[in-house]
């Protein structure tokens, strides 16, 4: 049998044994350390020394010494030992949801919110876990969550994947955004027939879509219904064309910390209360991601209760 072949047969104990050996000198004070027989320990670092065809102690009457082939075994041996130890502690903290990595895909804004809540909260409790956010629309996003490219997809009204599962979780309170000095923005609280003959500017990207049909299901006839302009555009360039006077939009609450010069967000309601827009999460159901379970537990733990669905409320300016 050659060397690499017998290289093969050597065990962590081999290197254990030797290491306890040259630190304690003696091969019956190294037994007792670990506590294993004397005679069990002696033979394991002849066989060590037969697999690698070297002698790495001088023994003597006195105890051992590493040989100079010896010294540089024991170096390395700690540094595989070393490695094992890394290996088995990432495997562990994997295996728990402690490190690994978790890809989140979402269409609304991470300025403020439970989805920003959500992941701060999730990265403080396991650091170690690498997170990759996409924003793109619901097709795209789905679409990756079928292939695997994702792990978790945060979306309004969405129906599930056909080996998906789907988990309520919060509900994000509609507002209106609109100049400084447009005369609306002089009340602290708009009513939804108060948009009456306003030109209402929304993104042709997701979720806006939610945003048109919930302002069309709140007129009953075209008279007096806002103007809805669509634009191929981001929301960012909404609140451009905003600032300059060519009309108003509706937001989603989580878009209150995305401040832009001049614009002020103002709640609106009808006779019922707020208008609300309900997120969901959805995942594959054979996705054993650890770092994915660990999520879930934090998503199901903080949106349990039907009063974590209303969301936080942001400070309105």
């Amino acid at each position: 049998m050659d060397r690499v072949s017998q290289s093969a047969h050597i065990e962590l104990r081999h290197l254990r044994y030797a290491i306890a050996a040259a630190d304690c000198g003696s091969f019956r004070q190294a037994s007792e350390l670990l506590a294993v027989r004397h005679s069990v320990l002696s033979r394991s670092i002849s066989q060590l020394e037969h697999l690698l065809g070297a002698t790495l102690f001088e023994r003597s009457s006195g105890g051992v010494a590493p040989t100079f082939a010896g010294r540089s075994v024991l170096r390395i041996s700690r540094m595989v030992l070393e490695q094992v130890g890394v290996l088995a502690t990432i495997a562990r903290s994997s295996g728990r949801g402690e490190a690994g990595h978790l890809s989140i895909g979402f269409c609304t804004s991470i300025s403020a919110g439970n989805l920003r809540t959500s992941i701060v909260e999730f990265k403080n409790g396991a650091p170690d876990i690498e997170i990759t956010t996409v924003e793109r629309s619901r097709i795209l996003l789905m679409s990756a969550l079928t292939n695997g490219t994702l792990d978790i997809v945060i979306v309004p009204r969405q129906k599930p994947l056909s080996d998906g599962v789907m988990l309520p979780i919060w509900c994000e309170r509609v507002l209106v955004l609109l100049p400084h000095d447009h005369p609306l923005a002089a009340r602290e609280m708009i009513c939804w027939t108060d948009l009456r003959d306003q030109t209402v500017l929304l993104s042709e990207h997701d979720p806006d879509s939610e945003l048109e049909d919930l302002l069309l299901s709140k007129f009953l006839t075209d008279e007096h219904r806002p103007k809805v302009a669509r634009r191929d555009v981001s929301r960012a360039t909404i609140k451009s064309l905003i600032s300059i006077g060519l009309g108003i939009s509706l937001v989603m609450e989580s878009d209150v910390d995305a401040s832009f010069a001049g614009l002020v967000y103002r709640e609106i309601q009808d006779g019922a209360g707020s208008s609300c827009i309900s997120f969901h999460a959805h995942w594959r159901e054979g996705n054993v991601n650890p770092a994915l379970q660990r999520f879930l537990e934090l998503l199901t733990e903080r949106y349990r209760s039907a009063s974590a669905f209303e969301g936080r409320r942001p400070r309105l300016s």
